[in-house]
């Protein structure tokens, strides 16, 4: 006998202000804190370092413009979702798939463990 689970909920389309809010939170504090780190290495490695700033804000921009585009492809080849996981399986194969997977997983890890150390930075600088 098969167990029986419950039916799996609808997907809601979620409104763009939603999904701002939801889906972008990843994104967006990673760059806050790429900011802040490149310029406190930079600053470590003296003032001769400093021009550096600016084409290396410029390679940050260029990659998230690449990452764009990318979602941009992605969303218009899987109109109803699909995750990192789903898109490298279709595309790559099994194993490619499940490395998507799991380094998501490990990047929501690394992502609250810098969140939280930045919110700890904050309140006691």
């Amino acid at each position: 006998m098969e167990p029986r689970f419950p039916p799996a909920p609808t997907p809601k389309n979620l409104t763009n202000a939603e999904a701002l809010a939801i889906l972008s939170s990843d994104a967006l504090s990673s760059v806050a804190y790429v900011t802040q780190e490149i310029v406190l290495v930079l600053g470590m490695a003296g003032a001769a370092a400093l021009p550096l700033t600016l084409p290396i804000t410029g390679l940050i921009v260029a990659l998230t413009l690449v990452v764009a585009i990318s979602y941009r492809q992605t969303i218009k080849a899987y109109p109803h979702g699909g995750g990192s996981y789903r898109v490298s399986h279709d595309n790559l194969g099994v194993i490619p798939g499940l490395c998507a997977a799991a380094s998501l997983s490990i990047d929501y890890v690394l992502t609250v463990a810098v969140r939280v150390a930045a919110g700890i930075a904050a309140l006691t600088s």
